[in-house]
């Protein structure tokens, strides 16, 4: 896996992936929640022999910093992603967001249309309210002083060792091992900290805070690629059924016995699906006069 980026921005160190031609075809590709750009290790570098690709650590994640105060929300997440793309030089992308990562790029597409040429949405979160009993859980008050019980070092040591130990000798269950990865990152308090501010920016103890479903109309002029597991235990694959429905001219893939980590799961398929998708579909770029027209509900 391509090494480790840091840049500062606003004061705060970002840390990001940035691989392939730099001429190349740009993917940016946003991880879910209490993830990292780790979580795409096992297509980054097939894509990278089609594209320039570029794995943002969002704010509070992974390896970028994790300030006390921060803003965690779909927003700031996306600016962050636009001001990264000024950074490393990068106009136009076409945006890939998984879970909590699906609601950034849905969040991107729509703050900054002139700089997105097509959307792929990877189990996204922002597509109805269903959502895991343990992340409406962990909304509530008091889940701080939780989550250092259910998540100390010791147990994420003894895990980690174990689970190395699993991939030594040929055991390698993707889905268990993407949850296991994030579950051991809560073991620091700093991680905990952003992850509950993350997760009440999007979550309640009703199920999902933020929906971007009264919007998909204005993708109706974007590619747009939805992809989803359909044995996902943490949102249920109906929501991508229905953004599809929502979204005319969207495509959908459905992996069968697929969880919530498609990318890790079945990374072949996945880099197929979308390549094909990119090679297939032209690029927009939206400029004001169309999105004025969008939001009138014209063609463009």
């Amino acid at each position: 896996m391509s090494a480790i980026q840091h840049t500062r921005l606003h004061g705060h160190d970002i840390a990001y992936r940035d691989l392939g031609d730099p001429d190349g075809e740009v993917l940016v590709l946003i991880h879910g929640m209490a993830g990292s750009s780790t979580t795409w290790r096992e297509v980054l570098e097939p894509l990278a022999q089609r594209f320039r690709v570029i794995a943002p650590d969002l704010l509070g994640h992974g390896r970028s910093a994790k300030p006390a105060g921060g803003d965690y929300t779909l927003g700031a997440h996306a600016s962050l992603v636009r001001d990264l793309l000024a950074h490393v030089g990068v106009e136009h992308a076409t945006i890939v967001g998984q879970s909590l990562g699906g609601g950034v790029a849905m969040q991107f597409a729509y703050q900054y249309p002139e700089l997105c040429e097509r959307l792929v949405l990877v189990n996204s979160g922002g597509l109805g309210r269903d959502v895991s009993l343990i992340l409406r859980l962990l909304s509530l008050p008091g889940a701080e002083l939780l989550l250092p019980v259910l998540a100390p070092s010791f147990i994420r040591d003894t895990g980690n060792n174990i689970s190395r130990w699993l991939h030594r000798n040929g055991v390698r269950p993707p889905r268990v091992a993407e949850m296991w990865s994030a579950y051991a990152s809560l073991a620091e308090g700093e991680n905990r900290h952003a992850f509950l501010r993350t997760l009440r920016s999007v979550i309640d103890p009703g199920g999902q805070a933020i929906s971007a479903r009264d919007r998909l109309y204005l993708a109706a002029a974007m590619p747009t690629l939805i992809i989803w597991g359909d044995n996902d235990p943490i949102i249920p694959h109906d929501h991508g059924v229905a953004a599809h429905e929502a979204m005319p001219g969207s495509e959908l893939v459905l992996f069968a016995d697929v969880g919530h980590f498609p990318h890790v799961e079945v990374p072949e398929q996945f880099v197929d699906a979308l390549v094909e998708f990119v090679d297939r579909t032209e690029a927009v770029h939206i400029d004001a006069d169309a999105r004025r027209r969008l939001l009138a509900g014209e063609a463009i």
